[in-house]
């Protein structure tokens, strides 16, 4: 994981998070768009929250649609 992402969730807060946070459901039918990962939906989330940014104005390293 880019040093940036992991700056944004340390393990620490990483491991919070797992704790509260069901795993993702599969989809028994497959298809559909391939998911991002987790914690770099979470570091997008808290970026956003930090800097006051709009979604759609997200860095491309985070890989997150709007």
């Amino acid at each position: 994981m880019d040093a940036f992402l992991r700056r944004l969730v340390p393990d620490e807060l990483w491991e919070l998070f797992q704790r509260v946070v069901p795993p993702a459901p599969t989809r028994p039918q497959g298809g559909g768009r391939r998911r991002v990962d987790d914690r770099t939906i979470l570091a997008a989330i808290v970026y956003v929250a930090t800097t006051g940014c709009a979604w759609r104005q997200l860095p491309p390293v985070f890989g997150a649609s709007w």
